[in-house]
């Protein structure tokens, strides 16, 4: 059994010396604007990016880059966190000039980052809400989700791909409702559409997804509609995010923790971090001007180091997967099921030659490997269950993945 930690709403890596950019950085004849998103700073990062004989320097230089800060020449930032969200934010921030150093106390994405559904959503269930209530704030979101996606999907074709998802329909009012609503969202996508979604009748459907049942409870089948959506390797692509900000000019070290937090004597205001190598054991000191806490779950402990009367601002919650055997979906195939018994959605993914099924949504309590208690995988087991022909059987569930998230 393995868990993991997500936040809601939203092998060891080493980091580079990032010569490239200290070198453009400290030269004055580039401009502020040439550091901030274009110019000849941007060229350079992307050809070091880009460049296929580019190598991660060694641990040992990325720490040497994180020891090298001091209170008279401190980094930009530091981000303390490394999955998805804290690489991310590196990345971004390397690659508008700023001086970033990363650490992780685990190892990349060996927390929720490697235990998420392996979708990149396109906000589809955000469209739904924009539209029956009018928001305009929810279809921003539409937009934002459906660009990224596009944007995710290019930039890592070998780590991402479109996956077509299935809906089943046991009712003709379900099957209108569903096309009219993915046809609005293609046509919201616009260019960022990985393809059409379409309806397919009840023998199509059992064509392209054996195990569909074409009789449910007292109903029966009537069609489905498939629409895409993106797939991600997300553990491998949290490292490639690392390893970029990296080749960018990032200071990025895994297994690396913050123990305490350095203050300026004068008005108490954070200025850095003492950190322990948790390989070697060595402690040392870096400086930032801020210091960004992409924690996740865990971000209440970082606070608390900062300030020990802290009020807890995380909410724990758990959301299970089951692996099962490869034969329950088609390799190219998923089923969704945007409403079962009690209103939650469960997804049925082909992974890695094997059916991820999920997820679930519950309380629990913050811990590094929190463990799935047997009555949510009896719900995902009998969700799943009501749309198959087949039986499913506890015993061929292969591992429970728990991804612990938070309510903030």
């Amino acid at each position: 059994m393995a868990t993991a930690i997500r936040l809601r709403r939203f092998g060891a890596i080493a980091a580079a010396s990032g010569a490239v950019y200290y070198t453009l950085l400290s030269n004055p004849s580039i401009s502020s604007n040439d550091r901030s998103g274009g110019g000849p700073f941007l060229t350079a990062i992307k050809q070091k990016i880009t460049d296929p004989f580019s190598v991660v320097p060694s641990r040992n230089v990325q720490e040497s880059a994180l020891m090298g800060s001091s209170s008279s020449n401190p980094l930009d930032i530091l981000v303390v966190g490394g999955g998805a969200t804290g690489c991310g934010v590196a990345l971004d921030a390397t690659t508008r000039g700023l001086r970033v150093g990363l650490v992780e106390r685990e190892d990349f994405s060996s927390g929720t980052s490697s235990r998420s559904t392996k979708l990149i959503h396109g906000g589809v269930r955000y469209l739904e809400k924009a539209i029956f209530n009018l928001d305009y704030g929810q279809l921003k979101l539409v937009f934002h989700a459906l660009e990224e996606r596009k944007q995710v999907i290019d930039n890592a074709p070998h780590l991402c791909h479109a996956l077509p998802c299935m809906t089943p329909c046991f009712e003709w009012f379900e099957a209108i409702y569903y096309w009219i609503g993915l046809k609005m969202y293609d046509l919201v996508a616009g260019r960022h559409l990985l393809h059409l979604s379409r309806y397919y009748s009840a023998q199509e459907s059992v064509e392209l997804f054996p195990t569909l049942a074409r009789n449910g409870k007292d109903k029966t089948l009537k069609g489905t509609v498939v629409y895409y959506d993106g797939q991600m390797n997300d553990s491998r692509l949290n490292v490639a995010l690392a390893c970029t900000a990296a080749l960018a000019g990032a200071a990025v070290l895994n297994h690396a923790e913050v123990i305490s937090f350095l203050r300026d004597e004068a008005n108490g205001r954070i200025i850095g971090a003492h950190i322990r190598n948790n390989i070697s054991g060595k402690e040392f000191d870096t400086y930032a001007k801020v210091v960004v806490n992409a924690a996740g779950p865990f971000c209440d402990s970082v606070r608390k180091l900062a300030d020990k009367d802290a009020k807890m601002m995380i909410s724990p919650s758990s959301g299970v997967h089951v692996v099962l055997p490869d034969y329950y979906s088609p390799e190219g195939m998923g089923l969704i099921v945007p409403k079962t018994k009690d209103g939650r959605v469960v997804f049925m993914l082909p992974w890695l030659g094997r059916t991820v099924a999920g997820t679930t949504d519950s309380n629990t309590k913050i811990t590094m490997l929190p463990e799935p208690h047997e009555d949510e995988i009896d719900f995902i087991l009998d969700a799943i269950s009501d749309y198959l022909n087949v039986k499913v059987l506890i015993h061929e569930s292969s591992a429970a993945i728990t991804c612990l998230s938070c309510r903030s």
